[in-house]
C-alpha cells in the first residue's frame, strides 16, 4: 500500500494526503515546487517523479497515511545564483 509520506523530502513542508506531491516508485515524496526544480527526476533514486494519487476519505479513514517523516540530510539542489 502506497506509504502517502507526510512531507517533502527537499523542503519538510507538509504535505496531507489531500495535497498535490510527487513521488516515484520507491514512495520518495516531493512537492510540486521542488520536483520542478529536480526536472521531474528524483534525487535518491534518479527515478521519475510523477503526481502522487489521492486516497479517497473513507479509504483513509481504514489506511491511513504515513506520519514518518523523511528529510534528506543533504541539500536536493544547489540554491539559486549559486
Amino acid at each position: 500500500m502506497l506509504q502517502l509520506r507526510p512531507n517533502c523530502e527537499c523542503c519538510d513542508t507538509d504535505l496531507p494526503p489531500e495535497a498535490e506531491a510527487r513521488i516515484c516508485s520507491f514512495e520518495c515524496t516531493f512537492c510540486p515546487a521542488c520536483a520542478s526544480q529536480l526536472n521531474s527526476t528524483c534525487p535518491n533514486c534518479s527515478g521519475e517523479l510523477v503526481k502522487r494519487p489521492v486516497r479517497t476519505a473513507g479509504k483513509l479513514a481504514a489506511h491511513p497515511a504515513s506520519t514518518k517523516r523523511i528529510y534528506r540530510a543533504t541539500p536536493c539542489f544547489s540554491p539559486a545564483g549559486t
